[in-house]
Formats: structure tokens, sequence, C-alpha cells
């Protein structure tokens, strides 16, 4: 039987554990065999900016900071499964990509 993995991807880690628990809900509603969400590492992407351009020393630069949090859940590709994964309600902060595997 076919695989499916999604990949999910967000700024909001609270977002993202509620988009996971729906797709792990819908799994266990449904009875097909589900391994994850499996957490990957935070990637921290840090931006220096100027405050003023004329500014001197340490105090006229800021720094940003953005957290893109990552799961991937591995399941059967049951196209009913499949087919309700996609009808489910998904927050903009939410990136989700679903790849069929052999």
């Amino acid at each position: 039987m076919q695989k499916a993995r999604i990949k999910l991807t967000s700024t909001d880690a609270d977002k993202l554990e509620n988009v996971c628990d729906d797709i792990v809900d819908i799994s266990k509603k449904l009875g097909t065999t589900i391994s994850g969400p499996i957490p990957l590492p935070t990637k921290k992407i840090k931006v220096t900016t100027r405050r003023s351009p004329c500014g001197s020393g340490r105090e006229s630069y800021e720094t940003w900071e953005i957290r893109l949090h990552k799961k991937i859940i591995d399941m059967q590709a049951d196209p009913k499964a499949l087919h309700l994964i996609m009808k489910t309600s998904v927050p903009k902060e939410v990136n989700i990509e679903m790849e069929l595997m052999e």
C-alpha cells in the first residue's frame, strides 16, 4: 500500500499542534496506520538591521528573529482519509505539503 507523507511548517507552534491533532483524529477514526507527528528541529532565522542611518555603535542595531516549527506525519494513503485531511480548516500560518510515496 502507498504511504502519504505530510509535512507541516508553521511560525506558531500552538496552531501547528492543533492541525496535527486533527490529522491524527481523522486517521484514528478511519483506522489507518499512522506514525508521527515527528518533530523536526526548529529553524531560527535572525535578521540584524540598522535603526537609523546616522547611528554609531551597537545601540543602532536591532535583531529580529522568526522561528519555523516543522513536523512530519506518515500514514497510509487511504483516499477517504486524504480527502478529509484536505477538507479540514487550516490557519494561514500553517503550511501543509502532501506527498505520495511507494
